[in-house]
């Protein structure tokens, strides 16, 4: 449930929501609170842990097929589960154990996905990339490039349809913003006016390709311009920027103006996927992200410095933290397979 919180703007209060306008606002920043902060510590915390534990399974062989990590990204869908409300949607591709976790799903359910076991997410038979949860309003996991972006427009246009303020947030990375069907969507949600927010994770490679040498607009904010569609860039690093430009960028969408482009700045520490090697890229450069940049870090830094939390009680958060997710492997490793009779449900004719 999203909580309210100021925000300053390093210009002045007012956002730059003039459609069009070549002048850029100064980004704002949430103004967290001392709740806030250790809500925002604990939740990335969480998604690094997991998926730090989940790499560690997937070296031992215990999960197979493909892997994506999210690591260093943890910001943007923690960002933006604070500023979102009961109802809301989130949809994503294959990169997607954090945003099922800042979704509030069981680890021990996610975990297990990963493994196959009988009680993942998706019964065992979806893995990595194919998770749904209906009660929670996470509508997957997509392993098609771009996909959830069509898909995510279709649930903006049910919210619309059935009148009932929710958003669609249609997350989705550098690499499938050159995709013909996210733009087909942009044309259909901004003529229709439907309330979804599109989250460009712009983590600057698609797969193993820098998305300077990949797209020749690198301002992902602006991809909708020509749809009339306003987009902001966004410190995808630091989650009070986050949390503040998902507020604006909702607010517009429940006031029936249409879908906004929200573009998070961000980067992941780990490659591609498990099998990625990512030698296109620097140990320095990588080193230097997580030196200066690293989200979690950040916020660790400013319970700190405003005395909100001492080097014990974030020993203690980090201790509860590796319990669940410890807890989660266990449950990944122990729970039955999936009997062979299910290899026949859930399957469309």
């Amino acid at each position: 449930m999203a909580t309210a919180s100021k925000t300053t703007s390093a210009s002045s209060k007012s956002t730059s929501r003039t459609r069009g306008s070549a002048k850029k606002a100064q980004p704002a920043i949430a103004e967290f609170d001392k709740d806030e902060e250790l809500h925002a510590y604990r939740e990335m915390l969480l998604i690094r842990r997991f998926e730090e534990k989940a790499g560690q399974l997937y070296g031992m062989g215990l999960i197979g097929g493909f892997c994506h990590l999210y690591i260093g990204q943890e910001a943007v869908v923690v960002g933006m589960q604070m500023a979102k409300k009961d109802g809301d949607q989130m949809i994503t591709g294959y990169r997607d154990h954090g945003h099922m976790l800042a979704m509030d799903l069981d680890p021990k359910g996610v975990m297990a996905e990963l493994t196959g076991r009988r009680g993942g997410l998706s019964k065992g038979k979806g893995g990595s990339m194919h998770m749904f949860s209906k009660e929670k309003h996470f509508y997957g996991g997509h392993g098609i490039v771009g996909a959830q972006v069509s898909l995510g427009t279709g649930l903006g246009f049910a919210n619309k349809y059935r009148e009932n303020g929710n958003v669609a947030m249609a997350f989705f990375g550098d690499g499938a913003s050159n995709q013909g069907q996210v733009y087909e969507s942009f044309n259909m949600a901004e003529l229709w006016k439907l309330p979804v927010v599109y989250v460009v994770e712009n983590n600057k490679y698609g797969m193993g390709t820098s998305v300077a040498r990949a797209s020749a607009t690198t301002d992902l904010s602006q991809r909708g311009a020509s749809f009339n569609i306003p987009g902001k860039q966004v410190d995808g690093m630091d989650v009070r920027a986050v949390k503040a430009a998902s507020e604006e960028a909702l607010e517009w969408c429940r006031e029936g103006k249409g879908p906004f482009i929200l573009e998070m700045i961000t980067y992941r520490y780990r490659g591609h996927s498990m099998s990625d090697p990512a030698k296109y890229r620097s140990k320095d450069e990588v080193q230097k992200m997580r030196t200066e940049h690293d989200p979690i870090e950040q916020v660790r830094a400013r319970l700190m410095d405003k005395g909100w939390a001492s080097e014990d009680d974030l020993k203690a958060i980090d201790k509860d933290v590796r319990a669940r997710v410890a807890e989660a492997a266990e449950f990944a490793q122990t729970d039955p397979e999936p009997d062979a009779s299910e290899l026949y449900t859930d399957i469309l004719l």
